[in-house]
């Protein structure tokens, strides 16, 4: 007699959480990530680029201040000069390259300043509770009231430009999302054991602040840390473009694109190649921003 033989339940021939699928596992699930995949190896390598260009690339260039008036709006691949130059016959490459310095470490220490100002007020305002809460939130609603580029403008061109007063002033006007969204992840938190248990045992409030809250917040404070950065990015990009950002002797992207548009129609090079690496650089650290998401939120896979 033969034996009846069994169902395989391993885990390639059993039902997927979005339903059954085909043996390989490649279910809507696996197939939605697989998608997604592309996209995000694609940003990351440009980052990575925008970083390595950043940290090694004034070394592997030419001055980009030095100019050549025989040369002036010479078009890309010219001899020497592999993006053109531009109206004063400075090497377009080494702008952009340079470029590239400015805006990271613009948009990773302001986003890291309005993550820590944020962080500090959210997790205050949702852990003590009272009129503490209430203070802050108003102080954020007062924040929330001036347009953050306007403020920045009028506070810049109060003190003057310069790549320090960019950094603090986009610094500490971008901290509101970090403290609206920190403060409702602490409202949920606050009430769950440990930290109640914490209290019973009589830890201080400032140790339960940063060694329960702030650990069990890090995946929004990561997403919108992310996000700040390409924010931060582009405000940079506006205060240069209107000559109130990075002093002018200094090669920025926005500063590019101010100079090209007189050159739209002769020497459409000025203007595209700063634009292009604004747009890459913004859309890829979005895009990273979702992964960072995805990675700490899975039911966004869920449909």
């Amino acid at each position: 007699m033969n034996a009846t033989a069994l169902p395989d339940l391993s885990p390639t021939h059993a039902e997927s959480a979005d339903g059954p699928g085909p043996a390989d596992g490649s279910g809507p699930s696996v197939d939605r990530r697989r998608r997604l995949d592309v996209p995000l190896l694609a940003s990351s390598a440009f980052l990575a680029l925008v970083v390595l260009l950043a940290l090694i690339g004034p070394l592997l260039v030419g001055d980009p201040g030095e100019q050549n008036l025989l040369q002036r709006l010479s078009p890309p691949g010219t001899d020497g000069h592999l993006l053109g130059t531009d109206q004063l016959g400075r090497d377009v490459l080494a702008r952009l390259v340079v470029g590239s310095r400015i805006s990271v470490l613009v948009g990773v220490t302001a986003a890291l300043l309005s993550g820590v100002i944020g962080s500090m007020i959210g997790i205050m305002a949702g852990y003590m509770g009272g009129w503490t809460d209430r203070l802050l939130m108003r102080l954020t609603d007062v924040q929330l009231a001036f347009p953050t580029l306007l403020l920045a403008l009028a506070v810049i061109g109060f003190v003057g430009p310069s790549l320090a007063t960019v950094i603090v002033v986009l610094g500490i006007t971008g901290w509101v999302s970090y403290a609206r969204v920190l403060r409702s992840e602490v409202l949920s938190l606050r009430t769950r054991e440990f930290v109640e248990a914490a209290q019973v045992m009589g830890v201080p409030a400032h140790r339960i602040m940063t060694r329960h809250m702030l650990p069990n917040v890090t995946g929004p404070l990561a997403t919108i840390l992310t996000l700040q950065v390409g924010t931060v990015i582009l405000a940079e990009a506006a205060l240069s473009f209107l000559g109130l950002g990075i002093p002018a002797t200094i090669a920025t992207w926005g500063s590019m694109l101010a100079d090209g548009q007189l050159y739209m129609g002769t020497a459409w090079w000025l203007a595209v190649f700063p634009g292009t690496a604004l747009l890459l650089t913004v859309l890829s650290i979005n895009i990273a921003g979702d992964a960072v998401r995805d990675r700490f939120d899975p039911r966004t896979y869920t449909s």
